[in-house]
């Protein structure tokens, strides 16, 4: 079979099975395989490829029929600029994190931070992209899994990035915001691990806040609502629900005291 062919009928095959954007799929998953940028894969459509390289190409296709994230077959993710490592180690990150960042940026314009918190932070992506953009800040990142620990770790030594601490939160979320949250001026949390996680960072991060101290959430789809309540329950100010870039109320923003 040529290049192109494969390209074909590896797009066929995703369609079948309802994969979104087939054809972006196949490009990615056959470069990948040839060790070839995507685009210059157009340039080899007439090749012809041998058995010893189209066997990897149809393991990576079979896995993907099966959504496997594609991430996770390539290995890397691009976020806010940057190329992480990604694998099953860790949740593959939402193009919705990226506005997260941005909208973070934009709320501490006047205001920078001098400690920042990364409940959930699986692959590490918000702490190293937020060490880059504030180098002076001393920056936390937590998770229960120490496989995605590990994976954050490689991440930030892949970017030579060391102002980041990482440490397993041991599941305790009430002795986690004790440990962690004894005296920030900023506290950041970012991640969507359910309305059970959120209600409980709200709920206890009052005792070990500053005054004036940032809690952001991502939150999931028709939390809204609720999570605003409990906000105003807690003595929050300036609550604010964001948008995401579809139109989807996906960020909340509240400053305690």
């Amino acid at each position: 079979m040529t290049v192109l062919e494969v390209l074909q009928s590896t797009t066929a095959y995703f369609q079948k099975h309802g994969i979104e954007n087939p054809r972006l799929n196949a490009e990615h998953l056959l470069a990948h395989s040839l060790g070839r940028k995507r685009l210059d894969v157009y340039l080899e459509f007439e090749r012809d490829l041998a058995e010893p390289e189209l066997a990897p190409i149809r393991e990576l296709v079979r896995r993907r029929g099966q959504n496997e994230p594609l991430q996770h077959l390539l290995g890397t993710v691009e976020f806010c600029g940057n190329v992480f490592l990604c694998d099953k180690r860790a949740l593959v990150p939402r193009p919705e994190t990226e506005e997260l960042i941005e909208l973070l940026l934009q709320s501490t314009i006047d205001r920078q931070p001098s400690t920042i918190l990364d409940v959930g932070t699986g692959s590490g992506v918000i702490a190293l992209t937020l060490a880059q953009k504030f180098p002076e800040a001393k920056i936390l990142a937590t998770d229960v899994s120490d496989d995605a620990l590990l994976l954050a770790r490689e991440n930030a030594a892949r970017l030579q990035i060391d102002q980041v601490e990482f440490r397993n939160s041991d599941h305790d979320r009430d002795q986690l915001a004790a440990e962690v949250l004894r005296d920030p001026e900023v506290a950041l949390f970012a991640g969507d691990k359910g309305d059970e996680m959120i209600r409980r960072l709200i709920e206890t991060a009052p005792a070990h806040l500053n005054a004036g101290s940032l809690l952001a959430l991502e939150i999931g789809l028709g939390q809204e609502s609720a999570l605003t309540e409990l906000f105003r329950q807690k003595n929050y100010r300036d609550i604010e629900a964001k948008h995401d870039y579809s139109g989807r109320t996906r960020f909340l923003f509240a400053r305690y005291g």
